[in-house]
């Protein structure tokens, strides 16, 4: 874990000086962005699910995001009625405190943190359920506090179909639904593949952290009362709960380590550029985007160290 946490801690501390000294264009991250998730997570996908054993456990992974989302919406609103917040700032706690960073930070920390076998689990909890939630719940958040009008469901079946991991993980369950498909390629050509994939992939930790620290802003809100809601909420309370389902269900120690540990992920990005661009408290979405992820460095691993 230790070696895990120096690429990471490294990588995020040259990404935060390249963004100080203005070394990177300002298109870098979004461009970096693109390649972890267009090119680095399918690669890594198209690895580890098809070696991934299918049970009903894994459907709380798909699961534990929905969960979380219901337990949030009543949680943001019954706050807001309590402090007396602006509609902006609901608004912006409805996306960034359900939606975590599943896939930038989420895919490295549990890479970093767990080993590269159990990424499967963590892209089945981000593509059914964070990046679903981002596509359905997200949109329908933004829309009605906005005063536009969701996207119908053809929309965003669509945007499923376009997104590179989603499709990546449709490819890799193929061979589990096509009957000899898996033994048609030759073993010399699998090796081959895999060893590629698996050249890709390493590239994942140290460009995302690179890339999530070209984006990070800085600077605490004037709305201090929801800004520390948000964080405990989403590094805290989330994950306490996730841990409790953990309790109830009784899954594998490996599906139980990524319902928690991905639960614990900061903010969503993409949730806080959502809220920033329809004009919801600007200010409070990056601060709990950027100080998310700097406290996440330390409860990631807290969380992780209660298996061992």
């Amino acid at each position: 874990m230790l070696e895990a946490l120096l690429l990471i801690s490294t990588t995020l501390g040259l990404g935060l000086v390249s963004r100080r000294v203005g070394s990177m264009p300002e298109s870098a991250a979004d461009v970096l962005n693109r390649f972890v998730v267009q090119v680095c997570v399918p690669a890594m996908v198209l690895r580890h699910v098809p070696r991934l054993a299918l049970s009903s456990e894994v459907v709380w992974l798909g699961l534990t995001p929905w969960l979380l989302t219901a337990l949030s919406v009543p949680l943001v609103l019954g706050a807001s009625r309590a402090f007396g917040w602006s509609r902006g700032v609901t608004a912006a706690l409805l996306l960034v405190v359900p939606l975590g960073n599943t896939s930038f930070i989420g895919y490295p920390m549990v890479r970093a943190l767990f080993g590269e076998p159990l990424l499967p689990l963590a892209v089945v909890y981000d593509q059914l359920g964070s990046f679903v939630l981002l596509s359905t719940y997200g949109v329908y958040v933004v829309a009605r506090y906005e005063g536009g009008t969701p996207p119908d469901a053809r929309t965003m079946l669509g945007r499923l179909l376009r997104f590179p991991p989603f499709v990546a993980l449709l490819v890799a369950l193929l061979p589990r639904v096509v009957p000899g498909l898996a033994d048609a390629v030759p073993t010399r050509y699998v090796t081959l593949i895999d060893e590629t994939l698996a050249g890709i992939g390493r590239a994942l930790v140290p460009v995302a952290m690179f890339a999530v620290a070209l984006k990070m802003r800085l600077g605490l809100p004037r709305e201090r009362s929801a800004f520390a809601f948000g964080l405990v909420a989403k590094l805290g309370l989330l994950p306490l709960v996730a841990l409790g389902l953990v309790r109830l269900v009784a899954p594998t120690e490996d599906v139980a380590r990524i319902m928690v540990l991905e639960s614990a992920m900061p903010p969503m990005i993409t949730a806080g550029a959502m809220a920033m661009a329809a004009g919801f408290a600007s200010e409070l979405s990056a601060a709990l985007v950027g100080y998310g992820i700097i406290v996440a460095m330390f409860t990631l691993p807290a969380w992780a160290s209660l298996f061992g």
